[in-house]
């Protein structure tokens, strides 16, 4: 009888732990899955935007950073590429990163000189000899020491200085043989000093406004022409309104990657170095891809867009470029002037 007694009291305990092993390995299930949602709600999104469409240099360049961010960092950093202006403009972009209300943004290398003037020596008129000499100060020493600069002075971190292109001019009222033939044209430039000076030795009559108001302009005829990188001239279809492209080379145009103090500070530290070695190779990977584009773009604008093409002789522009760089190494001081030398030693 108490044989029998045993094995149902046996009997009815294994139940009982058959039970709350059942439940227990039911509460680590669930605890596993509430511990995956909650790291998937932990990843990090950063949103990059830019003015130009989707197809554009930028948004090239910002599909490399994205797929590379997220392979690099095991897809713990989502990148959302947001275009055409949707959550800043250029002109206003690099104060909202200052403020911490935007992630990251590609600016043009001139906009970004009103906030922080140094990277005026890079828009000096006929500063760069070359593509390798570019290259070498991109990608070494100087290139360092300008974006530690930037970062100690505006709190902004320029993840990289992305691809260079030439800006070509163009204009609706007639072709460019000579410097004089600027004379009186009337031309949309950045708000950028630099620039302004530039085309003011040129002979022209430049005008600043902002990249959100420049394509309506040149479709109504308020401004007579400007100067973007190649590509830009293609895909903001400005051969439908200008007539005349005009190759002079006069400034080189970077894209730079910049990103926010607020949103660095989110990532550890392995994070933070997986951005900025997929920045890096994004900008290697696109500098590949527009290597050879100019002449090719330049080619379809002729062929498809219509426009009438000339080369003028450089000498003039070139000698009113010197003649910018002079003035505004005098008026930048000491600290301009060295990084102007460090950029010139660089091509020897």
């Amino acid at each position: 009888m108490r044989v029998q007694r045993f094995k149902k009291y046996k009997t009815t305990w294994e139940r009982i732990m058959k039970t709350l092993n059942i439940k227990t390995l039911l509460a680590s299930a669930a605890l596993v899955s509430v511990t995956a949602t909650s790291a998937l709600a932990a990843e990090l999104t950063m949103n990059v935007g830019f003015g130009a469409p989707v197809e554009s240099l930028y948004g090239r360049f910002g599909e490399l950073f994205e797929a590379k961010v997220e392979e690099y960092t095991g897809g713990s950093i989502d990148v959302k590429l947001r275009c055409c202006n949707q959550i800043s403009s250029e002109d206003e972009a690099f104060k909202a990163m200052q403020l911490g209300t935007v992630d990251g943004f590609f600016i043009t290398s001139n906009n970004i000189s009103p906030h922080w003037p140094l990277m005026d020596v890079t828009v000096l008129p006929y500063i760069f000899q070359n593509a390798k000499h570019l290259e070498t100060v991109l990608d070494g020493g100087v290139g360092e020491f300008m974006k530690a600069k930037l970062q100690e002075d505006t709190s902004v971190h320029l993840l990289s200085f992305g691809p260079a292109l030439y800006r070509d001019f163009f204009n609706s009222v007639r072709p460019i043989n000579t410097m004089a033939d600027m004379d009186g044209l009337k031309i949309r430039v950045p708000k950028n000093e630099v620039m302004i000076a530039t085309f003011e030795a040129f002979g022209a009559n430049p005008v600043p406004l902002a990249w959100s108001e420049t394509p309506t302009a040149y479709q109504t005829g308020t401004m007579d022409g400007g100067d973007n990188g190649t590509s830009f001239i293609r895909d903001m279809k400005f051969y439908e309104f200008v007539d005349h492209l005009v190759i002079l080379e006069h400034f080189v145009s970077t894209a730079p990657l910049l990103a926010s103090d607020a949103f660095m500070k989110k990532l550890s530290d392995d994070q933070r170095e997986q951005v900025k070695r997929a920045a890096t190779d994004a900008g290697i990977a696109m500098r590949a891809q527009v290597a050879n584009e100019t002449s090719e773009v330049r080619n379809w604008l002729v062929e498809k867009g219509g426009m009438a093409i000339t080369t003028p002789n450089k000498a003039d522009f070139v000698k009113a470029g010197k003649m910018v760089q002079d003035r505004f190494a005098k008026e930048r001081g000491a600290e301009f002037v060295e990084l102007v030398a460090k950029i010139q030693a660089a091509a020897n």
